[in-house]
């Protein structure tokens, strides 16, 4: 990794590198709406177009029109869709260009689609996302950990391109012809679908009267020990969960507007639990957990404008 000079130019920029348009959405998106009205740069990567994705709206599931043009041209409407939530989130955002995997059901499982994102070698799969980390120059990147947040082939390949990205974009050995070096500061790991914070909205949603759409949920959950110990930032973006709800809705064909994200209401979900959370991976400044802010140790050595 290459030294870091005494001041680096500003404004902040954090890069969000997600699997699939609406994993944006679904993961961090009141965090990015809280730093864009901040000044923050926010970048959005999204690896894959979702082409293998499925209607998950009822409603639309029923509407004849628009389940011929999903058949037709998946990618259309998932990059209509993308276009949506980047206008409500303020964000700009860029297509990585590989191709969904899908998400392998059955016993024994299917082998993935020749050609998909997950079977794309490492390198060559890195490769676009170095090119871009060295044109935007992230302060701070944020995917998923090694387990994907769960196991999709793609949420797993997005988090070792990630990795492999943050730690070679310094390096101007590594991944020649993709622009100068730049090396991010700090490496984050979602954690947003923890036990506590679960817990906490499915005691609200019990306390208010509300049928939880959370204790089916709980009921199996499996508990891991180590988990909590993760959980290292927490950032307070209460005020923006109702811009977050509103992206996620924009994707249309991937939400139930009336399913369990938004089964409980905006008031008592900020009452419950007011912070979007992650995991500190990498960090190469000083810092002390537990943090409030993707930039702490970061903001005193940016020099902004």
């Amino acid at each position: 990794m290459t030294e870091l000079p005494d001041q680096l130019d500003g404004p902040l920029r954090l890069l969000a590198v997600h699997a699939h348009p609406d994993d944006e959405s679904s993961k961090g998106a009141a965090t990015m709406a809280r730093y864009v009205h901040e000044g923050v740069e926010v970048l959005v990567v999204s690896c894959t177009g979702g082409e293998r994705g499925d209607v998950l709206n009822p409603a639309l599931a029923a509407d004849e029109a628009f389940m011929s043009e999903f058949t037709r041209d998946v990618a259309s409407v998932r990059r209509r869709e993308m276009q949506r939530a980047k206008d409500i989130l303020g964000i700009e955002h860029a297509w990585l260009g590989f191709i969904d995997s899908g998400f392998p059901e059955g016993d024994p499982l299917p082998p993935l689609p020749e050609g998909c994102f997950a079977l794309v070698p490492l390198e060559e799969a890195t490769a676009p996302l170095v090119a871009l980390v060295r044109e935007f120059r992230p302060h701070v990147v944020t995917t998923y950990d090694e387990n994907g947040g769960y196991p999709h082939p793609d949420h797993v390949r997005c988090h070792e391109v990630t990795v492999e990205a943050f730690e070679a974009a310094g390096d101007p050995q590594r991944y020649p012809g993709t622009g100068e070096p730049w090396q991010p500061l700090k490496l984050y790991y979602h954690q947003t679908f923890h036990k506590r914070r679960v817990e906490a909205l499915h005691n609200t949603a019990v306390d208010a009267g509300f049928d939880s759409p959370y204790a089916e949920w709980l009921a199996d959950w499996k508990d891991d020990p180590e988990h909590a110990k993760r959980l290292t930032t927490f950032v307070d973006v209460a005020d923006w969960f109702p811009v977050r709800d509103e992206a996620l809705k924009a994707h249309a064909s991937q939400v139930d507007p009336t399913g369990r994200w938004f089964a409980l209401p905006t008031a008592l979900q900020q009452a419950a639990w007011p912070t979007e959370d992650y995991e500190l991976a990498k960090s190469l400044v000083e810092t002390s957990i537990p943090e409030d802010d993707l930039f702490a140790g970061v903001r005193s050595l940016v020099r902004t404008p």
